[in-house]
């Protein structure tokens, strides 16, 4: 059984209807999904992750800094032990001495916790110094390797919009072609091209909203570029319906009796009663009468 009838004229069912809701969901859910996926695979391999790369001279003032950190970390815990050190040595001559005994040995060891605790204390101070010294070079270094990784962020997520973007655009461009095609072929699918190109204007919203709320530099036009590209291939897909509508609506108007340029009823007069116009012409292979606007003619057959 064919289902070439004339979509304009034709209800659609509920259960039609319905369908193609269920079908625009499950769309979108694909469309998401592969949305979500540009940013994994497309993007990485149109701006991949590399490793940040810093001068010579950043690498050194890091490893430096980095160095004295360290060395300021064994002479903190140097400097700990000796204070512990000099408060056994001191307790054990403390207590040697309210004994009532001399213990040069214990004195002995007691100066030279202190001596130890002298030297750990000026190490520490030494090695802070190195620290301080070398911490300006090293934050200028670090600011660099930041810059350098939200440059390539940049330029990972501008690939990523310039993906996403194409992706939505074809699907629409696709979508409006699969319309124009089934109202074409004058099927009964038409609701599936609907609910695809529905899909794809949701996607697209899903999108500018993405784009509204988490990226504002250098993609802060992202939504105006989608928008605008939207509206030009949507006005496209409207005058293509309309050239559509040009050529359909004076056949159903004849169908229904009516005058096939104004739609005033037709009373078998040769003029339209609403607009003046002739309804009845010569046809040009039989010159017999024929309504304007029917394909072909009722006594020859030609188109």
């Amino acid at each position: 059984m064919s289902t070439r009838v004339d979509v304009e004229e034709i209800e659609t069912t509920k259960s039609e209807k319905l369908l193609a809701v269920v079908l625009a969901i499950f769309f979108l859910i694909g469309g998401i999904w592969t949305y979500q996926k540009t940013d994994d695979y497309a993007a990485e391999w149109l701006a991949p992750s590399e490793p940040v790369e810093l001068s010579t001279e950043d690498e050194a003032a890091q490893a430096r800094f980095r160095d004295a950190q360290n060395r300021l970390f064994g002479a903190d815990e140097a400097k700990a032990r000796a204070e512990e050190n000099l408060v056994l040595a001191r307790e054990a001559y403390r207590t040697a001495l309210d004994a009532g005994r001399s213990a040069p040995e214990l004195r002995r060891e007691y100066e030279a916790a202190q001596a130890e605790l002298a030297q750990a204390q000026a190490e520490f101070a030494s090695m802070n110094q190195e620290v301080e010294a070398a911490r300006p070079a090293a934050a200028i270094a670090d600011r660099h390797e930041q810059e350098a990784f939200r440059e390539r962020q940049d330029r990972h997520e501008f690939a990523a919009f310039l993906f996403r973007l194409g992706f939505v655009l074809a699907f629409l461009a696709l979508g409006y072609w699969l319309l124009g095609r089934m109202r074409a072929r004058r099927s009964r699918y038409l609701p599936t091209a609907i609910a695809f190109v529905a899909s794809t204007a949701l996607l697209a919203l899903f999108m500018a909203g993405d784009y509204i709320t988490d990226y504002v530099d250098p993609l802060d036009l992202g939504p105006l570029v989608l928008s605008l590209a939207g509206i030009v291939i949507t006005l496209f897909a409207f005058a293509a319906l309309q050239r559509y509508l040009a050529k359909r609506i004076p056949i159903r108007r004849v169908r229904k009796q009516e005058c096939p340029f104004c739609g005033y009823p037709v009373r078998g007069n040769g003029h339209c009663e609403g607009c003046g116009r002739p309804v009845v012409a010569d046809c040009a292979s039989c010159s017999a009468p024929r309504r304007v606007g029917t394909l072909h003619c009722g006594v020859c057959g030609h188109a």
